[in-house]
């Protein structure tokens, strides 16, 4: 099999991909929360395209709305990918690793879009401090969700 670095890097990874998911998941809860709060009075005035979208989000830009539910849907998945990971890569036999890698490429691929989306809004301009927290959180919870696939993939081999 692989060496026991291998598996303790991609657990020390899966740990810290469960921390940073729930950040992400946090903020992006609250930020959801707070479009839903504030979308009756401030959508009200403004013209059919922006009203209809179900959440308006007064803070930050026109990406903001994308950004924060990919990045919500990202955490969830992230956290339940990484939870699984856990237990799969504490077993560390082939058919663990191979269901562990399968679930942390899903889990990549939602996170890059959710960071593809946070430099679309970084270029775009102004954002509150909430939103810049969960921009940068998600750029560095894209950059450990790839390490620690690249250690479950160099695992299997």
């Amino acid at each position: 099999m692989a060496s026991g670095s291998s598996k303790s890097a991609a657990l020390l990874l899966s740990v810290v991909n469960v921390a940073l998911y729930f950040i992400i998941l946090v903020i992006a809860s609250w930020a959801v929360n707070h479009g839903i709060h504030l979308t009756h009075e401030t959508a009200s005035v403004l013209s059919i395209p922006a009203r209809i979208f179900p959440i308006f989000f007064p803070m930050g830009n026109m990406a903001t709305g994308f950004f924060v539910l990919f990045s919500l849907l990202a955490g969830v998945v992230g956290i339940a990918t990484s939870l699984t990971a856990l237990h799969n890569l504490t077993q560390w036999n082939v058919s663990n690793l191979h269901a562990a890698a399968a679930s942390s490429v899903t889990a990549l691929s939602l996170t890059l879009l959710a960071m593809g989306l946070a430099c679309k809004e970084i270029q775009i301009g102004w954002t509150e401090s909430n939103l810049r927290t969960l921009e940068i959180v998600t750029i560095i919870v894209s950059g450990t969700q790839l390490l620690c696939t690249g250690a479950i993939y160099s695992g299997i081999n």
